[in-house]
């Protein structure tokens, strides 16, 4: 009995020593600088938003947020990265897209998002703009659909990369309208350009953020856009919804992840600081400048949105409606 009591003091002993360094880890927790995977290349919708949200969050949090990009695989080499590699200690984040929702179903991975990783905090859509050169032949969807159905066109689309989301689109308006046009990957949506406006490319699917300069710039034009209802930035730009393509509807969304084994005390004050960020005036500012709209904020409610969209991805596979990649 003696032997029993020993045994059993010292592992209560151990529990309780293991329990204050979780709970003083925890209430100590931001003591060092964080790191934000943005898993894109420079200079896109994902590393223009995620370092707004960086700065806000180095206020909030009071230490350094620094953006670290890891692009490539579609932006599957900077989720696998703190999926498998990255300390569960709340100290490195992923700032994810689309393609966290899509890979499971249209790519080889090495990790499984749905149960490495966490969803902490979800951020926006941003809906997509179809886009031709201004010295293209088409002025309208109908008639760039028209053309390639009877072959006057060998149509190709551009895109940043093989599952990003400016591919993905791609791909399923391929399948909605019944025509066949070449992908083209570019390493970002920024390289696609050159080549849209001098004609080498035919078609671009990019998101606001990147795609309304260039429009403005008067160097390509907009023959349409994927979100549900005409943006207040481009009203004279129809959905695809509208011009034949009922239910059409496109976003490239964005969210917060970290390593599943992150303990839930630091994700919920990850989450709390996260969504206080996306709240202020200069990331309301930005979003609203790109036609972004709000997703479910809070770890839970994402957790949910995040698992939908997975199986939605998952059910277009299965429909044949998509293939897979790779």
């Amino acid at each position: 009995m003696k032997n029993i009591y020993r045994i059993t003091r010292h592992c209560l002993v151990g529990f309780t020593f293991l329990l204050t360094g979780f709970l003083c880890h925890a209430n100590t927790y931001p003591s060092e600088p964080l790191v934000m995977v943005v898993p894109y290349a420079a200079g896109g919708s994902a590393d223009v938003i995620g370092r707004a949200i960086a700065v806000e969050l180095t206020k909030i949090m009071k230490q350094g947020v620094v953006v670290e990009l890891r692009p490539g695989a579609g932006g599957n080499i900077g989720a696998e990265y703190v999926a498998k590699t990255a300390k569960p200690d709340g100290y490195t984040v992923l700032f994810a897209s689309v393609s966290l929702a899509t890979s499971p179903s249209l790519s080889k991975i090495n990790f499984n998002p749905q149960t490495d990783l966490a969803a902490v905090a979800g951020v926006a859509s941003v809906p997509s703009l179809l886009l031709v050169s201004n010295s293209s032949p088409y002025k309208t969807l109908k008639d760039l659909v028209l053309a390639i159905k009877a072959n006057k066109e060998q149509a190709s689309f551009g895109s940043s990369g093989n599952n990003t989301g400016s591919h993905l689109v791609g791909e399923l308006f391929k399948s909605a309208a019944g025509i066949d046009m070449i992908h083209v990957p570019y390493k970002g949506s920024g390289a696609v350009y050159p080549d849209l406006i001098a004609g080498r490319i035919t078609v671009l699917f990019d998101v606001m953020g990147s795609s309304y300069p260039q429009v403005k710039g008067g160097q390509v034009r907009a023959l349409a856009i994927t979100s549900k209802s005409r943006s207040k930035l481009l009203p004279d730009v129809p959905t695809i919804a509208e011009l034949g393509y009922p239910g059409f509807e496109f976003g490239t969304w964005f969210g917060f992840f970290v390593p599943s084994k992150t303990p839930p005390d630091i994700r919920k004050k990850l989450e709390v600081a996260i969504l206080e960020a996306i709240k202020t005036n200069s990331v309301q500012e930005r979003l609203q400048t790109i036609g972004a709209t709000p997703l479910p904020g809070p770890g839970l409610e994402f957790a949910k949105w995040y698992e939908a969209d997975v199986a939605l991805w998952a059910k277009m596979v299965k429909e044949g409606k998509l293939q897979q990649l790779d």
